[in-house]
């Protein structure tokens, strides 16, 4: 076996732990600057892309900016307005009574139909007269045996009043004769009152109506045997004039005692639940002697005449009592006003003549009343002006809009106009028949103060 030098064995080993670098070593290279050109390329793709959606974006953004904006506009008014507290009210009657009879018998028959109205003295229930027809009857006959008794006592006082002077009789046999006379005469001043009493008996068997009013829904049926003062017979409320009670605050409460200590005439207004219909126009009549401790509210008292029945007992209305009158009042339908970071404001239009448009602007506006569908401003606006009143919320700076009229403002504006007249026309009324006590009152806006049109 030939024998291998130790040297040689040595420089093969290195040989195979240490290969020649293959020739494939540059491709490692070329692959990362193929993946970096692809990853700039979709970088750059979706830049483009980007790019491309925000352009079309601002297209189309700017497209609709110069698109007009429907809206509805409505002018400011200056018209006079009433400023006015607002309560909620109970209608009460202005009287009320629960029919009793003050006798006990039969209920005979009814003269009635629920839900009518009465008058004061109209016979409406009757009680079964036999019982007190023979109670008098019987009087009658104890008067004239009293009387026929009287009548002999009469006599013998004569008589014995002859003998006496004659001197056949002593003084005490006539005084006996005078004392039987006397107490005779009293029996029959009994007797008169025993007759009054039961034709007074009999005259309350026929129940009549104490006051003036609306008959409520029969309690009784004929045939039942009622009781004297106890028996519930029938309700009547008086309805014309009626009442409602209603409560204010106690710090609202100074301003209208000072009015009513003045004299002045303040008028209550009623509307319905929802606080939109007014349903009657009355006066404040008076307040209470003092204030609920528990609530801190003064009840009140107005009165309507209520003539066409439209308030009705122990029904909740909304009360609105005027204090003061606006003569000049800026009017604007309450759908315009708008809140924001700068306050409260309005959107205005005006008329671009450079580009035959009409556009909107933001005017700040300082609100004074706020009551339902109507608002008064302070400042910020001047009669006439077209404020937006529906479509605001696609609206900013410089928006071109189209300008329709609305119908529900316009009628909103005639029942406003309508109303405010007829307030203004009371509330004059009122200021010419008063001592001129309130008219030193400001208008400024106290807490719970409203305004309707």
């Amino acid at each position: 076996m030939e024998s291998v030098p130790v040297s040689q064995s040595t420089e093969s080993l290195s040989e195979g732990l240490n290969p020649e670098p293959s020739k494939s070593g540059w491709v490692r290279p070329v692959v990362y600057v193929v993946l970096l050109a692809l990853v700039v390329a979709g970088v750059w793709r979706v830049y483009k892309n980007r790019k491309l959606a925000a352009q079309q974006t601002a297209s189309q953004a700017n497209a609709l900016l110069n698109m007009p904006v429907p809206v509805q506009a409505a002018a400011v008014e200056e018209k006079p307005m009433p400023v006015y507290l607002t309560a909620l009210g109970t209608v009460t009657p202005y009287y009320s009574v629960t029919v009793k009879a003050r006798v006990s018998g039969q209920l005979d028959h009814v003269n009635f139909t629920e839900g009518q109205l009465v008058k004061e003295g109209q016979t409406i229930l009757v009680v079964d007269p036999s019982p007190y027809k023979a109670a008098l009857d019987q009087a009658k006959g104890t008067l004239a045996h009293d009387v026929a008794l009287l009548k002999d006592a009469q006599a013998e006082y004569a008589r014995y009043k002859a003998l006496y002077e004659a001197g056949v009789v002593s003084k005490e046999q006539l005084d006996l004769e005078l004392s039987t006379q006397g107490q005779y005469e009293g029996a029959i001043q009994s007797d008169k009152a025993a007759i009054e009493t039961a034709q007074l008996q009999l005259d309350w068997c026929t129940v009549q109506s104490p006051i003036s009013g609306k008959i409520g829904l029969r309690l009784v049926d004929p045939g039942n045997i009622i009781t004297a003062n106890t028996t519930n017979l029938v309700i009547i409320n008086q309805l014309e004039p009626i009442a409602v009670y209603f409560t204010l605050p106690e710090n609202q409460l100074p301003q209208v005692l000072s009015m009513l200590r003045g004299q002045r005439q303040l008028v209550a207004e009623a509307f319905d639940r929802g606080d939109t219909t007014r349903l009657a126009t009355g006066e404040l009549l008076t307040a209470d002697n003092q204030i609920d401790t528990t609530t801190g509210t003064d009840k009140l008292k107005a009165v309507f005449s209520n003539v066409d029945q439209q308030l009705f007992p122990n029904q909740f209305v909304n009360i609105h009592l005027i204090m003061e009158q606006r003569p000049r009042a800026l009017v604007v339908p309450s759908a315009a006003i708008q809140t924001g970071n700068q306050g409260t404001f309005v959107w205005t239009v005006h008329h671009d003549p450079s580009t035959d448009t009409d556009k909107v602007s933001m005017t700040t506006v300082k609100v004074a009343l706020t009551e339902g569908q109507v608002t008064i401003v302070d400042s910020g606006v001047s009669p006439g002006d077209q404020v937006i009143i529906d479509g605001a919320d696609r609206l900013h700076a410089n928006s071109i809009v189209e300008v329709s009229a609305s119908s529900a403002a316009m009628a909103v504006s005639a029942s406003a106009g309508a109303s405010t007249s007829a307030l203004a026309q009371g509330l004059n009324q009122s200021a010419a028949s008063s001592h001129g006590a309130g008219r030193g009152h400001g208008q400024g806006s106290g807490e719970g103060k409203r305004t309707r049109p």
